[in-house]
């Protein structure tokens, strides 16, 4: 008799302390930090990303899906310096969810555990989408990746206290496996060192200071300004005294701007997945950088 009340006061337990065995419900603004919160989160998050590779994460409609979505979290991964602030604060708001608030415990800003660079020296929306906080797009770099798992993992730990072995045992083996890829990734990459690129949008600053490249020119006169046939001559003219080897854009760009260059300067137009399911090969966070590399290496060849 004692045993069975024991069971039922265990079972009366679970089901009325929060969290005691359901998962932490995590809304990720954009696929890479959804990606790392279930490698390091593992059985014990549920993840809904916001986002999908091919959506400019600049420019979100605040659906009702999401607020719905963000309703239910427990946690709000989102990238940070002001990359979502169009649509999130407006998401959170409405979602009446005081838990995941900016500043209280379930918001976590993954550029928070980054140094950022790309401050601007002038605040105006006249100049394009400007990031007074720096450049946002941090994951476009293996290192920073890393640089974000450790914090996201101690934040995990922070709301769900139960499971904090869990968390450092996926944290441990995460990083054991990331660390390996990275310095593959690092030796794959070396030819690349030096080489010329131009870019579409201002997007692959992290990388193209990760793999030692040299940025010769952006196609778009501002960060997210569509260029004119006149602004794309005067980067052809640029490029006829300073040749690259390749364009760059992301999955989630239109094509048009970086196929009229380099059919003119002949380069190399590659598309690059930015991020986890922009292409075929980028799959998960490893998948992402093998993909990546492996279309700069063809695309410098």
């Amino acid at each position: 008799m004692k045993k069975n009340i024991l069971r039922l006061a265990a079972a009366f337990l679970a089901a009325w302390i929060p969290g005691a065995h359901a998962a932490l419900n995590v809304f990720a603004t954009v696929p890479e930090w959804g990606a790392l919160a279930n490698e390091l989160g593992g059985d014990k998050v549920k993840v809904y990303v916001a986002t999908t590779a091919l959506q400019d994460p600049h420019h979100v409609e605040a659906r009702p899906s999401l607020i719905a979505r963000a309703r239910s979290a427990d946690l709000v991964v989102a990238t940070g310096a002001e990359l979502e602030i169009g649509w999130l604060p407006l998401v959170t708001q409405q979602a009446g969810n005081p838990k995941i608030q900016a500043g209280r415990p379930g918001y976590f800003e993954a550029t928070s555990a980054v140094a950022l660079v790309g401050r601007p020296v002038r605040l105006d929306r006249a100049e394009g989408d400007v990031h007074p906080q720096g450049d946002p797009h941090i994951q476009t770099d293996a290192r920073n990746i890393g640089r974000v798992a450790g914090p996201l993992s101690a934040k995990l730990t922070e709301l769900d206290p139960g499971n904090a072995a869990y968390y450092a045992d996926r944290l441990k083996s995460f990083n054991d496996r990331w660390n390996a890829a990275l310095a593959r990734w690092q030796q794959k990459a070396a030819p690349l060192k030096g080489v010329p690129v131009v870019v579409q949008h201002k997007a692959f600053t992290y990388l193209i200071d990760w793999l030692g490249m040299k940025e010769v020119a952006a196609l778009e006169p501002k960060p997210g300004i569509e260029p004119t046939t006149a602004h794309l001559a005067e980067v052809l003219a640029i490029l006829q005294k300073a040749p690259a080897k390749m364009v760059l854009r992301a999955a989630y760009q239109g094509d048009r701007p970086s196929q009229w260059i380099a059919e003119r300067a002949h380069l190399n137009a590659v598309v690059l997945p930015f991020t986890v399911g922009g292409t075929e090969g980028a799959k998960d966070l490893f998948g992402l950088f093998d993909d990546t590399i492996d279309r700069l290496l063809k695309g410098a060849s």
